[in-house]
């Protein structure tokens, strides 16, 4: 019985002697190279962690435990994002103060995250609702503000009615807020917002010089949005023959000459002064329909075009002829100009929306340069330029150059570049925020609070309960509200809208390197030495909120001289979801969701960590299995079955077989090393069972063997392998086997090189075709050789969605993508 396994006896005791003799703790400015390796923090909700936490956790966790026995200096540090909407939310439904329930939750969480085994810098954890946090969250937004990137404006924003604040645009899904689910609504208030924008081409170029998913990469090209064209001046013809401006900016000036009709928003100032009297009533009630809709419904490519004529005409510049002026819903006032031309003989919408109403379409490009005289549809690729005036027979591309050098040197237009992205909404009417250190002067307008006297504190005395009124609950707290001008000392009012929390996560990461400093957000030696990130791991969902704010940030510090480099995160894992045995998303609702507690209690951590592992590729969304997890179990106890009979065993005579033994003991070196260096963990755990089987397999053919001196080494390089994976058992059966120290600073192993990998050349087609052809590890599976395929010049020009294609593979031999 004293043998049996009962992780309960150990599990506890080991990481406690860990965090004793500091096995986690980050050297600043040691020797040692130096390895970042972050995970996306945890909202500290009620409910606490859930497996869907250990898919991010346990494989960091997993590399960072790797990386220090290949002799790194490893950070990996862990905190809480505690300030916003989930915390808040969490506090007033369950009729307590966010501040008493944060704190609470947090206990539960580090208590969660050590009974893991997560072997995170503990000395280094904050909450970005401690003050000593907040104090330069406020900081920030003052550099912001004296850098000319903090303004305060009246617009019309996204108002989410349950949550009783606005959002930006990032944090809108489908027209719903992203925390709650509710139907957002537009509602006018004085906002803070951060100049993002101007920040837009730098963002774009950083992505070529970071080592992220592509998917992320097109997701945050797609929200900026850069467009190059051209901002042409139609002039908008009023009733009464007024001449109004109208400028229009189209990526295709050649197909200029054949605009048929303009569109302007609903939103546009100048709708009622270009519509027509017998034409208001009409238009006023297309444009009350239009308002109703959210943005991302009007913008959708999939939704066909509609509008409804204003009665009147613009003139288009190039041909001197009038067009007709609709209003559309498609076009939005806050993109681009605000009114866009229609081209129906090149755009699909356009073609259909001529059909519609029986506009003209004029073709002015074709495939080579001949005549059209009907079109079945659009001829929406570039060609060469017909019925053009003195610019037939350009190719579009050149027409393009000399249509807008035209346009300058007329005066009507020039070349310009635009921009999807909008900027940084960052204020919040809630009161769980880090507060906006502004002080509102009636002389001197918006002034920063001095900086010694940051933090502005929250009060703890205050109903914090959302209003309607657009204000947010600070407002209503005198005692905070009421203040002097630190410029002038005249009776001036407090900011009392609090930043969003996205603000707090944007700089987090820096201050790991530097937790306790109060002098300063950092030191900037301690941010050389760490900094960047080396490896960030965390869900996609944050593509266009987290991740690009976080660059936004690091780019206005490296421009503020703060620090020397301009993105954060050097390589970016996402990784999968764990979904309900069900196969559907974890949520309470469903009732699918799966504590680890009760993992844990059921079958040892070690056993979570390996079935986590185990469960599917990093990046693949994965159905939690109850004979998986069983399965999983099983082979921890052969593990531990087999290899406790060595305990109190002495090394016996030589045999035969032990050069087998380390044969395959090099082998697994070579291949489970690999392994997790591409964050292979399911392949890596797999590789284990393999090595197990052929370890049993030997002693049950000849008991003996495992007196051998190859059995032991083999044992226990197969022990120091799979520690950073299972680190309890690991620990407890290394010293059941009489070694010292503790297993998990022992040095990474390597391969004798007795093994010699086998590799064969696989020729690689797209679509049948002969594309390149690659060589890889003999009886590699597709997912190995589409990674290699990935990374082919060859295949990467070709521009493949590897997501959406199918292939055909057969093993050593080829590989067909059809795409």
């Amino acid at each position: 019985m004293e043998k049996e396994f009962n992780p309960k006896e150990f599990e506890e005791k080991w990481y406690k002697y860990w965090e004793e003799n500091k096995l986690f703790k980050a050297e600043d400015f040691s020797k040692k190279p130096k390895f970042y390796i972050l995970v996306m923090f945890p909202y500290p909700s009620g409910s606490g962690l859930h497996v869907g936490h250990c898919r991010n956790y346990i494989p960091a966790d997993t590399y960072a435990r790797y990386k220090r026995m290949q002799g790194f200096n490893v950070l990996h540090p862990i905190g809480y994002d505690a300030f916003g909407l989930p915390a808040e939310n969490y506090a007033i439904e369950h009729g307590v103060h966010p501040k008493e329930s944060t704190y609470k939750n947090i206990e539960n969480f580090r208590r969660q995250l050590k009974m893991l085994g997560l072997s995170y810098d503990w000395d280094r954890e904050f909450a970005t609702s401690d003050p000593e946090y907040y104090k330069w969250t406020e900081w920030f937004f003052e550099l912001l503000f004296k850098r000319g990137l903090a303004y305060q404006d009246r617009s019309f924003q996204w108002w989410c009615p349950h949550c009783k604040t606005v959002l930006a645009n990032e944090q809108i899904i489908d027209g719903k807020c992203w925390r709650c689910g509710t139907p957002v609504v537009k509602k006018e208030l004085k906002e803070w917002f951060f100049r993002i924008t101007q920040y837009a081409d730098k963002l774009l170029e950083g992505l070529d010089r970071i080592d992220w998913p592509e998917r992320i990469k097109s997701m945050q090209k797609n929200w900026i949005g850069r467009s190059e064209g051209a901002e042409i001046i139609f002039k908008g013809i009023g009733p009464d023959g007024t001449e109004y401006d109208l400028p229009v900016f189209t990526t295709r000036i050649d197909t200029i000459f054949g605009v048929t009709f303009l569109a302007i928003a609903p939103e546009h100032p100048l709708v009622m002064k270009l519509t027509r009297e017998d034409k208001v009533e009409e238009v006023k009630k297309y444009i009350e329909e239009a308002l109703r809709k959210f943005e991302t419904e009007r913008l959708s490519t999939e939704k066909e075009k509609t509008g409804v004529f204003t009665g009147c005409f613009a003139r288009n510049p190039f041909t001197n002829e009038l067009v007709p002026i609709y209003v559309g819903d498609y076009v939005v006032y806050s993109y681009g100009t605000g009114a866009v031309m229609g081209v129906p003989a090149h755009d699909e919408r356009d073609f259909q929306f001529a059909k519609k109403h029986n506009l003209p379409i004029k073709v002015v490009i074709s495939k080579d340069g001949n005549p059209v005289e009907t079109l079945e549809e659009a001829f929406t690729e570039d060609g060469i330029l017909i019925n053009s005036n003195g610019f037939s027979g350009l190719k579009s591309d050149e027409a393009r150059k000399q249509l807008t050098k035209y346009a300058e040197e007329s005066g009507f237009g020039k070349g310009v570049v635009r921009y999807k992205i909008r900027d940084w909404l960052i204020s919040r009417q809630r009161y769980w925020g880090a507060p906006i250190p502004i002080i509102h002067c009636p002389e001197h307008g918006a002034v920063p609070v001095p900086e010694e006297e940051l933090p502005v504190l929250l009060p703890d005395e205050v109903d914090f309960t959302p209003r309607d009124t657009g204000e947010s609950p600070l407002a209503n707290n005198p005692d905070f509200v009421n203040t002097t001008c630190p410029l002038c000392g005249k009776p001036s009012k407090r900011e009392t809208d609090t930043q969003d929390g996205f603000a707090c996560s944007s700089w987090y990461f820096l201050r790991y390197a530097d937790p306790h400093n109060d002098k300063a957000p950092f030191d900037k030696e301690k941010i050389k030495y760490w900094l960047p990130v080396d490896l960030y791991i965390g869900g996609a969902e944050h593509a266009v909120m987290h991740l690009l704010y976080s660059r936004f940030y690091t780019k206005v510090m490296y421009d503020a001289g703060l620090i020397d480099f301009d993105e954060p995160f050097k390589k970016l894992l996402n990784q999968g979801m764990i979904l309900g045995a069900d196969h559907q998303k974890m949520s309470k609702s469903r009732g699918n969701v799966v504590n680890p507690d009760d993992v844990i209690k059921e079958y040892g951590a070690d056993t979570l960590r390996a079935y986590i592992l185990f469960i599917g590729p990093l990046d693949t969304d994965a159905p939690w299995s109850t004979e998986g997890i069983n399965g999983v179990n099983r082979f921890i106890k052969r593990m531990w079955n087999l290899f406790i009979q060595l305990e109190n065993k002495s090394i016996g005579k030589e045999k035969p077989i032990e050069k087998e033994i380390e044969l395959m003991t090099d082998k697994m070196i070579v291949k489970i090393t690999e392994q997790v260096e591409k964050f292979k963990f399911n392949t890596m755990i797999s590789s284990f069972m393999e090595w197990l089987n052929f370890l049993s397999k030997i002693t049950q053919e000849d008991p003996e063997v495992m007196e051998t001196k190859a059995f032991r080494e083999s044992v226990l390089t197969f022990l120091t392998m799979i520690a950073p994976a299972t680190p309890f058992v690991s620990e407890e059966l290394y010293h059941r086997l009489g070694e010292t120290g503790s297993i998990h600073t022992k040095e990474w192993p390597k391969p004798k090189g007795i093994y010699k990998e086998e590799y064969v050349t696989i020729i690689v087609q797209v679509n049948g075709k002969l594309r390149d052809k690659i060589e890889v590890e003999a009886g590699s599976e597709l997912e190995d050789v589409l990674d290699l395929v990935k990374k082919s010049d060859k295949i990467a020009r070709l521009g493949i969605d590897f997501d959406k294609a199918k292939y055909i593979f057969v093993k050593d031999k080829l590989i067909n993508i059809v795409a």
